[in-house]
C-alpha cells in the first residue's frame, strides 16, 4: 500500500513521492532551549519520530535537521517582549550559552528515554547567524522588507498568497481600535532582525548590514533548513500552534527568497490537553519526563499512551490515563514475554499493520492490530511480527526488563508471603502498601509473589 500523509497544506491526504527517489529530507522545529520541556512538547517530537520509523519501514533513508533556537524567540508573537534565553540567563544568573547548553542536553536526554531518534543535524540558530543575514538580505533585495525604529520588518502585504497555510482571511487581520501597530504596516508583518535597544547589553547580539542586534524567530527555520535541505525538500513537522504564525512566515521567507514553494508536506501534531486546554510552559507545563519518572511512571509508558490517539487527534492527559497506559503497557511485555517464537512471521496481521501505518500514520489502529494478533490464539509467528511491528511502535516491546531487587525489599516480600500464610490480611495489605511506597508492586500469581519495578 502506497503511503498517505496528511498535508496541512491542501488539507488532505496525498500519496507521498519523495523529491530525490528514496531519500526524504525532513526539517523539525526543535525546542527553544530557556527551560525544561514538558510532555506537551514532547508530543511533537514522538510524532516526528513515529513518521521517521514509518519512513524507514518503508525501504527510505531519511535525512532529518532540526533547530534548536538559542536566541531571538522573543515572550511574545507580535515581536515584543523579552528574549527568553536572555531572561532565563538573568534569572539562574548565568551565561545565554550555559542556558542553553544545560536545557539542550536534557532534551537529549529526554529522546534517549522516549527512544526517539536524534536527528542527522543539530541545527543551532547562534551557529547560522551568517546564512540568516543573507537571506535577510535577500528579502531585502526583493522588495519584502522594511525598516522601523527596532528592526526590519517582512511587509506581508506585498506577497498575495500569504497566510495561504493558515487559510488566513486578510480582510480580519487589519489592524482594529485595540491593535496598536506601532511603526508595523500590517498587523501580520513580522521581525527579521530586531536591534539591540542598548547594544553592548545584551549576551547575544552580532554586527550586520542594519545594526547591532539579532534575528528573528522565523529566519533561522528557514536559513536553516534550506542550508542542509536544499530549497526543495519533502516534509516539515510540528505543532498546530506553529500553522498561523511560524511556518505561515516561514512559508513567506521561503517563497520570497526562492521564488517557488520549497516544502512539500507541512505536517502537524495535536495538542496534548490538560482539562481541556492545551499544555503549555505558560501555565506551568504540568510534568516533565523526570517529574513522571519520580512518580514512578516509564517514559515508555507515556510513549504507549500517545500512540493511542491519532497524531492529529487532541490527547486529554491525566495521571489516572497515565496510569492506565502504564498498566496497559505493562500487560502487554508480559503477554508477549510469556509468548513462544516460532521462528515464522505472520504476513496477514503485517499486511494490516502495513495498511494502518501507512494510512496516515494511524499508530491506534495498528496497535489494535498487535493486540488482535496477541489474542489470535491460531496465529503463527508472533515474536517476529512483534519484532517488526516494534520498528514503527518503538516501545521496546520484546527487551526484557533485568530488575535487581534490594535486600530491604526481598525481605519485606518474605514477610508479606509468611503474613498471606497466617491468612493476616491486614499485616500482608499493609506490607504491599509499604511496598510500593518504596517504588515496587507485587502481582500475585500461581507460582508465588512476583515482584517489579513501578
Amino acid at each position: 500500500m502506497a503511503l498517505k500523509l496528511y498535508n496541512t497544506l491542501t488539507r488532505k491526504k496525498e500519496i507521498f513521492k519523495p523529491i530525490k527517489n528514496k531519500t526524504v529530507g525532513i526539517y523539525t522545529c526543535g525546542p527553544t532551549v530557556y527551560s525544561y520541556q514538558h510532555i506537551g512538547n514532547l508530543r511533537s517530537y514522538v510524532f516526528a519520530d513515529t513518521l521517521k520509523k514509518v519512513l524507514f519501514y518503508n525501504g527510505y533513508k531519511v535525512k532529518h535537521v532540526m533547530n534548536v533556537t538559542d536566541v531571538g524567540h522573543l515572550s511574545s508573537d507580535a515581536d515584543t517582549g523579552e528574549d527568553k534565553i536572555e531572561k532565563a540567563a538573568q534569572k539562574e544568573k548565568k551565561t545565554a550559552s550555559e542556558i542553553t547548553e544545560y536545557y539542550w542536553k536534557i532534551f537529549k536526554d529526554d529522546f534517549k528515554k522516549l527512544n526517539i531518534i536524534e536527528p542527522d543535524i543539530w541545527s543551532k540558530a547562534t551557529d547560522h547567524i551568517k546564512e540568516q543575514i543573507e537571506l535577510i538580505k535577500k528579502l531585502e533585495k526583493n522588495g519584502y522588507t522594511y525598516k522601523t525604529n527596532d528592526g526590519i520588518y517582512f511587509n506581508t502585504a506585498k506577497l498575495k498568497n500569504y497566510g495561504e497555510l493558515a487559510q488566513l482571511k486578510k480582510q480580519k487581520l487589519q489592524a482594529g481600535k485595540r491593535i496598536k501597530l506601532g511603526e508595523k504596516k500590517n498587523i501580520t508583518d513580522f521581525a527579521l532582525w530586531k536591534f539591540s535597544e542598548k547594544p553592548g547589553t545584551r549576551q547575544q547580539e552580532w554586527q550586520s548590514p542594519w545594526g547591532i542586534g539579532f534575528p528573528g524567530w522565523h529566519i533561522e527555520c528557514s536559513a536553516m533548513s534550506m542550508e542542509y535541505l536544499g530549497e526543495r525538500f519533502d516534509i516539515h513537522t510540528g505543532g498546530i500552534d506553529h500553522i498561523s504564525i511560524h511556518h505561515t512566515n516561514e512559508i513567506a521567507q521561503n517563497q520570497v527568497a526562492t521564488g517557488h514553494r520549497v516544502v512539500n508536506f507541512w505536517m502537524h501534531g495535536a495538542f496534548l490537553t490538560f482539562k481541556g486546554e492545551k499544555v503549555s510552559k505558560s501555565k506551568g507545563g504540568l510534568y516533565t519526563i523526570s517529574e513522571l519518572e519520580e512518580k514512578g511512571f516509564s517514559p515508555l509508558a507515556y510513549r504507549y499512551l500517545l500512540l493511542t490517539a491519532h497524531y492529529r487527534s487532541p490527547l486529554e492527559f491525566s495521571l489516572e490515563s497515565l496510569k492506565k497506559a502504564q498498566e496497559g503497557y505493562e500487560r502487554l511485555k508480559n503477554i508477549i514475554g510469556e509468548t513462544r517464537a516460532d521462528g515464522k512471521i505472520n504476513n496477514k496481521y503485517l499486511d494490516d499493520f502495513n495498511k494502518t501505518i501507512n494510512d496516515d500514520l494511524d499508530i491506534p489502529k495498528a496497535m489494535s492490530v498487535l493486540w488482535k494478533l496477541l489474542r489470535d490464539k491460531k496465529a503463527m509467528g508472533k515474536i517476529k511480527t512483534i519484532k517488526e511491528m516494534d520498528r514503527v511502535f518503538g516501545l521496546d516491546l520484546l527487551k526484557k526488563e533485568e530488575i535487581k531487587i534490594p535486600k530491604e525489599i526481598k525481605k519485606l516480600v518474605k514477610e508479606r508471603e509468611n503474613a498471606r500464610k497466617n491468612k493476616d490480611w491486614k499485616k500482608s495489605d499493609e506490607l504491599r502498601t509499604k511496598i510500593k511506597s518504596l517504588g515496587y508492586w507485587i502481582e500475585d500469581t500461581g507460582k508465588g509473589a512476583k515482584v517489579k519495578k513501578i
